[in-house]
C-alpha cells in the first residue's frame, strides 16, 4: 500500500555545468540567484561527483545505480559512429551505445511504487527502441538520441519528441514550461498521487546561445570588472595536456564568457520559475529537489565557454574539473536548511536514496553501485568508501583513456596511454598539480589494486594497443 506522503521527487540534470559555474559554489561572474536558494534551504554537497567524465554514462548511471562499467556505457553515444573509435597510443575500448535492455531503472522502481513518471528534456541514451517509454517513464518531451540541440536553441528545435515551437522560442524556457504544465496537470486531476520529474536540460551544452538581452547584461558586466580585457583562454605544455590525436588543447583560466554567463542566467530563471509553480501547487514543501550536472564543465575545448580553476581540466578528463559537479538538494521535511556536506557522494547513489526516502524496497536480485545518502540528509555520517572511475576512451576535448579511485583524500588515476599513475591528496592538493606516486608508493600500489579488483568485478573493458602508433 502506497504512504500518503510519499515524497516527490524533482531531479534536475544541467548538461556540462562545472562545479563553480554557480554564484554559491564560487562563481564570481555567473549570477544563480534562485539555484542559489536551493542551497539556502536545503544542502550543498562540496565533494559531489559524477561517475563518467561525459554526458550518456553519466544519465545511464542515475537511471540504474549502477556505474557505467559494470553498465558497458563508458563513452558519450555516437550514434554517428563517426567519431569513435579514436586512436593514439591505444585504441578506445568498444562500449554500449544505449541503456541496456532489461535494466530495473528507477523510474520502474517508482512507478512500481505508484509514482507518476515523466521525463522532460535530453535523454541521449540510445535510438528509438531506447527511449524513456521502454524504461518506465509515462511521459517522454524532448528525449531523444540527440546529445545537443543540433539546430540550437532558438525554435524551431527539429527535436522530434517535441512539438515544435514559435520562431525565437528559447528551449530551455520551453522545456521548463512543459514541466511546469505537467506538474500543474498533474496537480489538479492526480494530487493524491506522488510524482517523480526527470528535468534534463539541454542547457547548456553548446552551441552556446543566450537571448541577446542576456548576453548583453553580462558583457556589460564583463566590462565593468575589467574581463574583456583579461586573456582568458591559453595554450601551454603541462602535465595535464594530452595531445596525442592530434588536438590543440586551449583552457580557459578566467569565467567570462558573456554568452555562457547569460545561459546559465536564463537557466536559473526557469529553475526559479519552477520552484514557484511547485510552491502554487502546493507540493514544494513534500519535494525533494536535486539540482546537478552529468560532468564537469566544458573548458578545454570547443570554445572553452567556462573555467573550472583551480579544480584541473574539464569536461572528457579524469581529473576534478572533469568529474566534480555542484549538487544541491532540498527537502523541508527533512533537511535542515544553509548546510553543507564534504562527504563524497557520486551520482548512482540517488537510486537507492529516492528509493528510501519513497519507502520503498529494491529488489534483492538488483545490483546496486550507489548507497543511500540519506544519513547525510539526516545530519549523520557514512562509511568511509571507495568512488570509482573507467574511462578508456580519448576524450574529444583532450583527456586520455584512464580510471581513477578516490578513497578519503587520496585519489589515483591510471592513464592507459602511456601507462603514467598518478596519486594525489585532494585535501592538500585541490588542483591536481602534486603527483605522490613515487613519494607515496605503498599509497599508490594499495589504491591501484583497490581499481583493478573492483574492475575485475564488473568486468571492466579496456583499450587495446594500437599496432599502428609509431
Amino acid at each position: 500500500m502506497k504512504n500518503a506522503r510519499q515524497p516527490n521527487f524533482v531531479f534536475i540534470l544541467i548538461d556540462d555545468m562545472g562545479w563553480k559555474d554557480l554564484a554559491c559554489t564560487g562563481s564570481t561572474f555567473y549570477e544563480t540567484p534562485n539555484i542559489d536558494r536551493l542551497s539556502r534551504e536545503g544542502i550543498s554537497f562540496g565533494n559531489a561527483y559524477a561517475p563518467c567524465p561525459v554526458c550518456s554514462p553519466s544519465r545511464a548511471s542515475f537511471l540504474t545505480g549502477e556505474y557505467p562499467a559494470r553498465l558497458g556505457l563508458t563513452d558519450w553515444i555516437d550514434m554517428s559512429g563517426t567519431f569513435h573509435p579514436l586512436k593514439g597510443r591505444v585504441i578506445d575500448a568498444p562500449y554500449c551505445k544505449h541503456l541496456p535492455q532489461g535494466e530495473y531503472t528507477l523510474a520502474q522502481a517508482l512507478k512500481d511504487a505508484g509514482y507518476a513518471t515523466w521525463h522532460v528534456g535530453k535523454w541521449h541514451l540510445g535510438g528509438k527502441e531506447y527511449y524513456p517509454e521502454r524504461f518506465g517513464f509515462d511521459v517522454n518531451i524532448g528525449g531523444c538520441d540527440w546529445g545537443h540541440p543540433h539546430q540550437g536553441y532558438f525554435a524551431p528545435y527539429g527535436i522530434e519528441t517535441l512539438p515544435e515551437g514559435e520562431n525565437d522560442e528559447y528551449l530551455t524556457d520551453r522545456i521548463t514550461d512543459e514541466a511546469i504544465a505537467l506538474l500543474k496537470r498533474h496537480v489538479k486531476d492526480h494530487a493524491e498521487v506522488p510524482f517523480f520529474l526527470n528535468l534534463c536540460h539541454y542547457s547548456v551544452h553548446t552551441p552556446i546561445q543566450a537571448r541577446p538581452e542576456d548576453v548583453e547584461r553580462f558583457k556589460r558586466k564583463a566590462r565593468e570588472l575589467g574581463l574583456d580585457r583579461e586573456k582568458a583562454l591559453v595554450e601551454g605544455e603541462e602535465h595535464h595536456t594530452a595531445d596525442k590525436v592530434g588536438q590543440r588543447v586551449m583552457r580557459r583560466v578566467i569565467q567570462s564568457d558573456p554568452e555562457y554567463a547569460a545561459m546559465v542566467w536564463n537557466l536559473d530563471w526557469n529553475i526559479g520559475r519552477l520552484m514557484r509553480a511547485l510552491q502554487e501547487c502546493g507540493q514544494a514543501e513534500n519535494t525533494v529537489v536535486v539540482f546537478t550536472s552529468d560532468n564537469g564543465g566544458l573548458s578545454t575545448s570547443e570554445g572553452s565557454p567556462t573555467c573550472n580553476l583551480p579544480a584541473a581540466e574539464g569536461k572528457g578528463w579524469l581529473y576534478e574539473g572533469g568529474l566534480r559537479v555542484p549538487l544541491l538538494m532540498r527537502f523541508p521535511a527533512m533537511i535542515a536548511g544553509g548546510q553543507r556536506c564534504d562527504v563524497p557522494v557520486i551520482t548512482p547513489d540517488f537510486y537507492p536514496t529516492f528509493l528510501e526516502l519513497a519507502g520503498t524496497s529494491i529488489p534483492k536480485e538488483k545490483v546496486l553501485d550507489g548507497q543511500s545518502i540519506v544519513p547525510l540528509l539526516q545530519g549523520k555520517t557514512m562509511p568511509l568508501r571507495p568512488l570509482f572511475w573507467h574511462y578508456p576512451h580519448y576524450g574529444n576535448q583532450g583527456g586520455l583513456p584512464g580510471a581513477a579511485v578516490r578513497l578519503g583524500k587520496y585519489k589515483y588515476i591510471v592513464f592507459y596511454d602511456g601507462g603514467q599513475e598518478a596519486l594525489y591528496d585532494l585535501e592538500a592538493d585541490f588542483a591536481e598539480k602534486h603527483n605522490l606516486a613515487r613519494q607515496l608508493p605503498e599509497t599508490a600500489r594499495q589504491m591501484r589494486l583497490l581499481l583493478q579488483g573492483w574492475q575485475q568485478e564488473v568486468a571492466a573493458v579496456f583499450p587495446q594497443n594500437n599496432p599502428q602508433w609509431s
